[in-house]
């Protein structure tokens, strides 16, 4: 068993099928059939469920994916060390929630783009359970989220803090009282946003049903609300910017729901390299740059 049966092996689980599988790896299709049956034969155990459908994993099979992704991240996380030295170069993958995305990363991106053009950004947006979730699995080097919840595995810094109102369209009634939040639309991000979670258990605390409308975008939320469909619960620095835009009102009304802070998380026993030490610099100096 060695490095690149481990990578043919992830392929297949995560495409979940040989074609797709050697398509991606650019290898024939026999080649890679016959290199997964030898590792089943060295591991005295089936790794695959095979059907019509395409393959999936046996018990045995998810039980050597988690070590295989390990054995993959810790191979480059070993050429990356060798390879490292004080100024930041190479690939960088960070993650993001949406409205750090359209507000406060491009600040921070073209400061270390212009200090660090040698290194390799590649973005990935997401909710905070999706980008917690992907740094855990070694998908992504750090990322921004708004909560951390219990994962000792994880290091955390605070970058900065982010205000949260209630916005809503200018021709919606201004809300003055909880109650008039039992007739509107509430427009959230999918499950796994840390805003909607407080903006649902704040609700419940206060026992006013909620009305949940899902949507996948910023711009599709901030639509909604400009058409006067609904409210929903964001960063003022958001708002600020997006009045530009947009035909928006805001309402503090809540001082439970005043400040969050906005974190960076990494995992803790990855290598802190130099490219990320100086995104995690930059970041905790511009992300007020707006």
């Amino acid at each position: 068993m060695d490095i690149r049966d481990m990578q043919i092996f992830l392929a297949v689980a995560n495409e979940g099928s040989f074609t797709r599988a050697a398509e991606k790896l650019e290898y024939v299709q026999s080649s890679i059939s016959i290199r997964i049956q030898q590792l089943e034969s060295e591991l005295k155990t089936e790794l695959f469920h095979r059907g019509r459908q395409g393959v999936r994993l046996t018990s045995s099979g998810e039980a050597l994916k988690s070590y295989a992704e390990k054995i993959i991240f810790l191979t480059k996380e070993a050429e990356r060390v060798i390879s490292d030295n004080t100024i930041p170069r190479g690939q960088l993958r960070i993650g993001s929630l949406e409205t750090t995305t359209a507000l406060r990363l491009p600040f921070i991106l073209a400061e270390y783009h212009k200090s660090y053009p040698e290194v390799d950004l590649i973005l990935k947006t997401g909710t905070t359970e999706e980008l917690i979730h992907s740094v855990l699995k070694y998908e992504l080097d750090g990322a921004f989220v708004s909560s951390l919840g219990d994962h000792v595995e994880l290091d955390t810094v605070e970058v900065g803090t982010e205000e949260l109102v209630l916005i809503s369209g200018r021709q919606t009634a201004p809300i003055h009282h909880l109650e008039q939040l039992r007739h509107l639309t509430i427009f959230v991000f999918r499950v796994g946003c840390h805003y909607r979670r407080i903006l649902e258990d704040w609700l419940h605390l206060k026992g006013i049903p909620a009305k949940i409308m899902e949507l996948g975008t910023l711009e599709g939320i901030l639509g909604c609300i400009h058409a006067g469909l609904g409210v929903s619960l964001l960063p003022f620095s958001v708002i600020e910017r997006a009045m530009i835009k947009y035909n928006l009102q805001y309402h503090k009304i809540s001082d439970e729901l005043v400040n969050i802070p906005t974190l960076f998380i990494r995992r803790k026993d990855t290598y802190k390299s130099a490219a990320i030490s100086e995104f995690i610099r930059v970041s905790k100096e511009r992300f007020n740059d707006i």
